[in-house]
């Protein structure tokens, strides 16, 4: 049996943000499994939330399935049957990869408003969290005042012109004993998760937007700690949300689910993919598609990338990878599936390797033999994004933008006073713009406090 090589790398830098941390304490480990690694959070997989710490681990909690009736379209990644499926793996020779040299250097700061262009700076409270995936807006989770209740609240931050929407000030349920946990946002709708910490029960609402104006709260899915926290995603007129049984929890031999609710009154839940075992990673959200990672019907253990049509649940384009290589995020961007590995195996050929991974040229859907392939060397953090033909990707302290074509990149410089993870990177699919932020706590030398969230909005020049 393969070995699988822990890195000396920290645990996904796991310092970069004070809710990251918080989190990462109490998320159940992975099950032991060969080959064998513990590996780092990821923060698009988890949520994140500042201070007191509230919720973490305490719910442990993920979906009971509570179908709201109604049809749906059931794909099933790993039904038992008489026969197993038939798979074609990824085979990437080391050849086929390339990478940035060790010691190249970035394009040098004064030239580097000839590549990417600030086209929004803005301050929100510290500790905020977002998500992005369109040129619109983004979704932000925002602290209360230390001694408050509610914990927290949810606004929508207007790129254009840093407008802060606050449209959902407490959870539905704050009577009930119930907070805000984890939110995301399309310009159609918001999903968004609340947890009662005493009780150990969630509940998933989604809300329509018109008009930067919340409709009315419909409660979709609720569950106990026998199921993980579900994880979220937004696009276009859907919401999705990820069901995983809690490890060592009296639902483990359950299904893993992603299930959706159409933005709009009346919306019921559907179960969309169904897989034997614990899909990988959480879903990830492009502008008109979602990313996820169900087990394959076979008796070794397969990780498939799957890209879903967002309306209409279709898969549109699928990647195996080989037997028990497990990837810590997926997405889809111009060249098709990315993944990111934490941890170093000694079999796999060129994607063996940590660091994140993606095509380095276009091809058709399902076609991934013989392709020349790019990898991102640093730890992986954060899903990387597309812009403009620019891979985004967050490194150790800055957020990168790589011309694959040419392995050149840029390095966006850092705000004075940033916390130790640098700059977050928020967006993820493929857009004209994305979104950074850091969280700054820092008294200058004449005594000068800045405490906040600083938010940047970036434009890279379109690549040929």
């Amino acid at each position: 049996m393969p070995e699988r090589r822990p890195t000396h790398a920290k645990r996904a830098h796991a310092k970069q943000m004070n809710a990251k941390r918080a989190y990462a304490r109490s998320k159940p480990k992975q099950p032991t499994r060969m080959p064998k690694a513990t590996p780092p959070q990821s923060s698009h997989g988890q949520t994140l939330i500042t201070r007191r710490h509230f919720l973490y681990g305490a719910v442990g909690v993920g979906a009971a399935a509570v179908l709201a009736g109604g049809g749906f379209a059931l794909y099933s990644a790993a039904q038992p049957s008489a026969d197993e499926e038939s798979i074609s793996v990824l085979e990437v020779p080391e050849n086929a990869v390339s990478v940035l040299g060790d010691d190249q250097a970035a394009i040098a700061e004064d030239d580097l408003a000839n590549y990417v262009s600030l086209v929004g700076s803005f301050d929100l409270p510290y500790g905020a969290l977002l998500w992005n995936n369109n040129d619109s807006i983004a979704a932000c989770l925002l602290p209360t005042e230390e001694t408050a209740k509610p914990l927290a609240y949810i606004a929508l931050l207007y790129l254009g012109s840093g407008e802060l929407a606050t449209v959902l000030e407490e959870a539905v349920g704050q009577s009930e004993g119930f907070d805000i946990y984890d939110v995301r946002a399309s310009e159609q709708g918001l999903i968004w998760t609340e947890a009662n910490i005493l009780d150990g029960i969630w509940r998933i609402y989604t809300a329509s937007l018109n008009d930067g104006v919340l409709g009315s709260p419909t409660l979709v899915d609720e569950g106990d700690s026998g199921w993980e926290t579900p994880t979220l995603a937004a696009v276009g007129m859907n919401a999705f949300w990820q069901v995983l049984p809690a490890l060592g929890g009296k639902k483990t031999a359950e299904d893993s689910l992603l299930k959706r609710a159409r933005f709009g009154s009346g919306s019921t839940a559907e179960v969309v993919y169904s897989s034997t075992g614990r899909m990988s990673t959480p879903p990830y959200a492009s502008l008109d598609g979602i990313v996820i990672t169900p087990r394959t019907n076979t008796s070794s253990v397969n990780h498939q990338l799957t890209l879903l049509d967002a309306d209409s649940c279709e898969v549109r384009d699928k990647l195996v990878l080989p037997t028990s290589m497990k990837p810590l995020e997926a997405g889809y961007g111009d060249n098709g599936f990315t993944f990111m590995f934490d941890a170093i195996y000694n079999y796999g050929g060129g994607i063996a390797n940590l660091g994140t991974y993606t095509p380095a040229q276009s091809h058709g859907t399902e076609d991934y033999e013989g392709l020349s392939w790019y990898r991102f060397t640093r730890t992986p953090t954060a899903a990387p994004s597309w812009s403009n033909g620019w891979f985004i990707v967050k490194s150790t302290y800055s957020v990168c933008g790589v011309d694959i074509g040419s392995l050149t990149y840029f390095a966006l410089p850092l705000e004075s006073g940033h916390d130790d993870y640098g700059d977050y990177l928020a967006t993820t699919g493929s857009t004209s713009t994305f979104v950074t932020y850091t969280n700054i706590n820092d008294t200058a030398v004449d005594g000068t406090k800045k405490k906040l969230c600083r938010v940047r909005v970036w434009a890279p020049i379109a690549l040929a």
